[in-house]
């Protein structure tokens, strides 16, 4: 009983915590994406750099308040930055769409002409980026590093692994779930949140309806950026901040959106933690989980079926086979 626990110790350090935390993150970006597509009804390759910018105000509003001394105890400094990287990203994304989004969108451009829009806006935020805060990896996380410490649980359960659970995880995964609450009930309960799902429903009908167009546009975009800001934080006090992962990232989100079903919030998140739990599991070692388990069996190897440099290649597959055997994804497509 005892090299079970153990065991499941393992697991929950290296599968189950780390894919909640990054299922959580992918499911924040995988919304701002599957938004943009459902209301404006284009994909925004520039999500993930808008990420990295978002998160590079945090981290530079952190810094000159960790040099005033300002704190929040246990807490990151970084949430008491997030409003001022939230305010940059939406200006950001305001500035975008009306030099860039808005013509295309007045001469009724078809969507290709959107996103190749988009990977030129996409080039123009990762050149801004690191031109303000470089390309090399920054560290903004202070506070408390662990929830549970892993020499704490072994004292206490008495088992030879010993459970870590770290602050930015936890913070995560609250994080996450207030956000995306409160989300749902914009959506569902006020009356901008239903003039968005109309507009993304029937643009035609919704504009009979005497639904304004552009604050429909302008509150879009309003949360996309929020949504890009703050997955961008949690995801750099989680894993480090470098501008080239925010890149990096575009992959499993996007593929996190249409594994759901593109254009579906609920598939969206679904989506992500099918793509964070599926890398996890994929690329985990599992040789010290199989000691446990199976002592009389002593495997050759790590018992790894792919290292962790190639876990944006389980986004693809996954991708490839949602596309070829369930295009809709998990959810149907095209709802808000």
């Amino acid at each position: 009983m005892t090299d079970i626990l153990n065991a499941l110790v393992l697991f929950a350090n290296y599968v189950l915590l780390p894919g909640l935390a990054y299922g959580a993150q992918l499911s924040l970006g995988a919304l701002g994406i599957t938004l943009v597509y459902a209301v404006l009804r284009f994909s925004n390759f520039a999500h993930g750099d808008q990420m990295a910018f978002g998160t590079m105000v945090v981290i530079l509003v952190t810094w000159a308040l960790q040099a005033a001394g300002i704190g929040l105890g246990p807490l990151p400094t970084a949430l008491l930055a997030l409003p001022l990287g939230i305010a940059a990203s939406v200006a950001l994304a305001l500035a975008a769409d009306r030099f860039v989004y808005s013509f295309y969108r007045r001469q009724r451009s078809a969507p290709v002409v959107f996103v190749i829009a988009s990977i030129g806006v996409m080039f123009m935020i990762n050149g801004l980026t690191r031109l303000i805060i470089g390309p090399e990896e920054q560290n903004f996380a202070d506070g408390e590093r662990f929830i549970i410490r892993a020499r704490d649980f072994k004292d206490w359960s008495g088992l030879d692994e010993g459970l870590f659970f770290g602050a930015p995880q936890g913070i995560t995964i609250v994080v996450a779930v207030l956000v995306v609450w409160a989300l749902f009930r914009f959506l569902n309960r006020s009356r901008m949140g239903k003039a968005m799902r109309a507009y993304a429903d029937n643009e035609d009908l919704a504009l009979l309806s005497g639904i304004d167009p552009g604050r429909v546009v302008l509150v879009t975009w309003v949360i996309v950026g929020a949504l890009a800001t703050i997955a961008g934080t949690l995801y750099g006090l989680d894993k480090g901040f470098r501008p080239f992962t925010y890149f990096q990232l575009l992959l499993p989100m996007f593929a996190a959106a249409i594994v759901g079903g593109i254009g579906n919030p609920v598939g969206a998140i679904a989506g992500a933690f099918v793509i964070s739990f599926s890398e996890a599991t994929v690329t985990y070692a599992y040789k010290k989980f199989v000691d446990y388990l199976l002592p009389f069996w002593e495997p050759e190897g790590l018992l790894q079926l792919l290292s962790t440099n190639y876990k944006f290649a389980v986004s693809f597959v996954i991708l490839v086979v949602v596309l070829l055997v369930r295009p809709t994804g998990l959810f149907r497509g095209r709802v808000i």
